[in-house]
């Protein structure tokens, strides 16, 4: 039968800390060099929390260099990688409220992304906050950016709807079609747009490897009565559409990724569900006056590009995931106001 301690009030973060690097890193010497202890001590914080739980958390065994978590301590893991995570966002609201108006604001982005969409936000917000350090994170695809958001490594990031679970709010940015691309000497390459699924279901496809917005793809295909047979995927947008201009297959990829200047390919738009492009945050942290101004000049850009992309795609106001009120914040020391941005130049009606 399993004890269980009363002595919680006696848990120490430094606890869990430990026990969570010994668990991810298998070894307390990796553990203590990540944490910057040394060793007894990582096993001495141990010990005291399996004390204090009542529970063995770790197995160790003479002769082997690895430790195994118990079926408690996976248990207790799940809490203890829930509790470091919004310390750890805390900390960083606490970081970005102190900074003010100047400071870092930290981005996730991806490729289509870093494209089409970042440099004309980062220009503007730029030109209007020059006090703020703006640090990317990029991937291959927004798989992953989110668990950065939740733990304050990020302060936001793009990625595409619906929102993943866990603590966060976004604002749909805008809707990016699904393209079938083809080799431009396919028979394929005269279809007319919107094609039935049952004209290129039989095709060998190729697509992106992390990409929730093909999941959504896919499942409508096969209630369509197709199933699709992918035969290569990559989460390169440049390497996808070669392997088409090969002839290896054809694509089925959002407008966004596709290089639409290439006379080796013919993109044809479907009926698929579009990809909803967003910029998502932790919706528990401080967004400070920056953190907003970077929102608001992301729904101005996205708006633009998708009036240049498919317009009648875009959004209603009422889809929007995140509340316009900010939390407000209190003045300066010494009653000082902070200092508002400079006005912002309008968007260019330009082509993308």
């Amino acid at each position: 039968m399993i004890m269980v301690s009363d002595h919680w009030p006696d848990l120490e973060l430094r606890h869990l800390q430990s026990f969570a690097a010994v668990a991810e890193t298998g070894s307390f010497h990796e553990a203590a060099d990540r944490l910057e202890y040394t060793q007894s001590a990582v096993s001495q914080h141990v010990a005291a929390l399996e004390s204090i739980v009542g529970v063995r958390l770790l197995e160790r065994s003479r002769g082997r260099r690895t430790v195994e978590v118990t079926e408690a301590g996976r248990l207790l893991l799940r809490h203890a990688d829930a509790v470091l995570a919004r310390l750890s966002a805390a900390r960083a609201d606490l970081r970005a409220y102190a900074s003010g108006e100047a400071g870092v604001l930290r981005v996730g982005t991806y490729q289509s992304v870093g494209t089409h969409i970042l440099p004309a936000v980062v220009g503007r917000f730029s030109a209007a906050w020059p006090g703020v350090d703006v640090q990317l994170m990029e991937g291959s695809s927004d798989s992953g950016m989110q668990s950065y958001v939740e733990s304050g490594a990020l302060d936001l990031t793009f990625g595409v709807l619906p929102l993943p679970e866990g603590p966060f709010e976004g604002v749909e940015l805008l809707r990016d079609p699904y393209m079938l691309v083809v080799p431009a000497s396919s028979p394929l390459a005269s279809l007319r747009e919107n094609p039935p699924a049952r004209e290129f279901a039989d095709e060998s496809l190729i697509g992106f490897r992390s990409c929730r917005s093909l999941d959504a793809v896919e499942a409508q295909l096969r209630r369509d009565g197709c199933e699709p047979r992918f035969v290569f995927r990559s989460d390169d947008n440049g390497t996808v559409q070669a392997m088409v201009g090969a002839g290896l297959g054809s694509a089925l990829v959002p407008l966004l990724a596709v290089d639409t200047s290439s006379s080796v390919v013919r993109a044809i738009r479907t009926d698929l569900p579009p990809r909803r492009i967003a910029l998502m945050w932790h919706r528990d942290r401080y967004r400070s006056p920056a953190m907003q101004a970077f929102i608001d000049m992301a729904r101005e850009v996205g708006a633009h590009v998708q009036h240049v992309l498919a317009p009648d795609l875009a959004p209603e106001p009422a889809l929007d995931l995140a509340s316009e009120t900010v939390p407000e914040r209190p003045a300066a020391a010494g009653g000082s106001r902070a200092a508002q941005p400079r006005s912002t130049a309008p968007l260019s009606t330009g082509t993308l």
